[in-house]
């Protein structure tokens, strides 16, 4: 069975929602919605999407949408999260679901309690290449873990404008929200939940920050460390150190190129995983679980303790 999914917003991530949509049997996207109904018909035209709505209540209001994929800025993804579970709707959240912890685990109550499958929007995790990392580092291939260390980084007023919604501290902008979420994901990933921060911000003219720095201590002595920002060249890496060997991912968030470097004694050997489309297979692990056909990979553990990380990282770096 098909799940037939809504889109919350004319955001430009739709792109890879939609993209991935078609190359799937088992997900159809059937409506999109704008606060703009004339903004709403053009997009659903110009996307080939079915229906249109004017309002985000009005599609939430169509019986043939099982699930939304929520794109909305920062700042609105929990109240439309919660509208839409409210609304019986199954939820994909554009990452992060919220930068309070207390948000995170009411929205996965009221899902539970009415039976509704919610996810945050990581599409990296669902990635071939991540998997591979995983068993690379459950076979212990690096020794026992010491460092890990990622950045992910780029220019965004020179490419998106000034006045992009990521500078609106209203809506939870910030280059921790935008980015830096990716590298508290990776540094659970590979090492565990954090159990003290230390951060640092630069805080811009609009009020969030545009450059933040982090160190955390994982279990097991382990140190992790991290840098994000909106004014600083693109870049995403992410090294992870054992004491025998290192892995490195040149591009771990997109894996376009998906190789992992094991680095050992001066050498390195590649290892390649699978080319995939990572939003395709976010879509899909969603879609089966909500047809109670697979499990879900993100759900309400990992939301949760993301959350509580970069609230410890904000109260940390105020």
């Amino acid at each position: 069975m098909t799940v037939r999914w809504g889109i919350l917003s004319t955001a430009r991530i739709n792109d890879q929602i939609i993209g991935a949509a078609a190359e799937s049997d088992r997900v159809e996207i059937l409506a999109v919605a704008s606060r703009d109904a004339g903004r709403a018909d053009a997009y659903a035209r110009e996307k080939g999407i079915e229906r249109s709505y004017g309002t985000y209540d009005e599609l939430l209001e169509d019986p043939d949408v099982q699930a939304v994929y929520i794109s909305v800025p920062n700042g609105m993804h929990i109240p439309w999260t919660m509208r839409s579970l409210e609304a019986g709707k199954h939820v994909l959240c554009e990452k992060p679901l919220s930068r309070h912890a207390d948000d995170v685990v009411q929205a996965f109550d009221l899902a539970d309690s009415a039976g509704l499958v919610l996810s945050e929007g990581f599409m990296w995790r669902h990635h071939p290449q991540t998997k591979r990392l995983g068993e690379l580092l459950q076979e212990g291939t690096i020794g026992r873990l010491r460092v890990v260390r990622a950045s992910f980084s780029f220019e965004l007023a020179s490419r998106h404008g000034p006045n992009d919604t990521r500078f609106d501290p209203e809506l939870d902008g910030g280059a921790l929200m935008d980015v830096g979420c990716y590298c508290i994901g990776a540094i659970r990933f590979a090492g565990g939940e954090p159990e003290r921060v230390r951060a640092e911000q630069v805080v811009g003219e609009s009020g969030v920050d545009i450059v933040f720095a982090a160190t955390l201590r994982l279990p097991g002595d382990t140190l992790a460390h991290f840098d994000c920002g909106f004014v600083l060249p693109s870049r995403d890496e992410l090294e992870i150190v054992g004491e025998q060997a290192s892995l490195f991912l040149d591009d771990p968030w997109h894996a376009r190129s998906p190789v992992i470097e094991l680095r050992r004694d001066g050498e390195v050997e590649r290892i390649e995983a699978e080319q995939a489309n990572s939003y395709r297979l976010e879509l899909e692990n969603v879609s089966d679980a909500i047809r109670g056909e697979g499990q879900l990979l993100l759900g309400r553990e990992d939301a949760v303790a993301q959350a509580l990380t970069i609230e410890a990282l904000y109260e940390a770096a105020a």
